[in-house]
């Protein structure tokens, strides 16, 4: 039904990338810690060779449910890492991708920068 990603070309911060100067498997496992610690997500999959923790998210009865893609990317053996979040609903009549990136971004980047 809808999808939503970050990018730097949003305005608030809440919707852009993560960057921090930090190996890729630190940031990883933070994020991993991070899903675990947000109400109603669940880790679905995950590929910490290739960074990507896939999650599910309930929204609801109007908001359908969320799968939600956490992408950590950066060199092996340097200090510098990139994290994406996407989220896509389906089965509802509201979509809560926006809010969905946000709920993660915005505690995370506290936690890691």
């Amino acid at each position: 039904m809808g999808s939503f990603a970050t990018s730097d070309d949003h305005k608030s911060q809440h919707h852009k990338p993560i960057r921090v100067p930090t190996l890729k498997g630190d940031v990883y496992q933070a994020a991993k810690e991070m899903v675990e610690d947000l109400s109603g997500w669940a880790v679905v999959s995950e590929d910490a060779e290739g960074g990507v923790i896939t999650c599910r998210k309930g929204n609801g009865v109007l908001g359908g449910t969320s799968t939600i893609q956490i992408s950590v990317e950066g060199p092996e053996g340097i200090p510098s890492t990139t994290v994406n979040v996407t989220s896509e609903s389906q089965g509802g009549l509201l979509s809560r991708d926006k809010g969905n990136v946000a709920e993660f971004v915005r505690p995370f980047f506290r936690r890691i920068c």
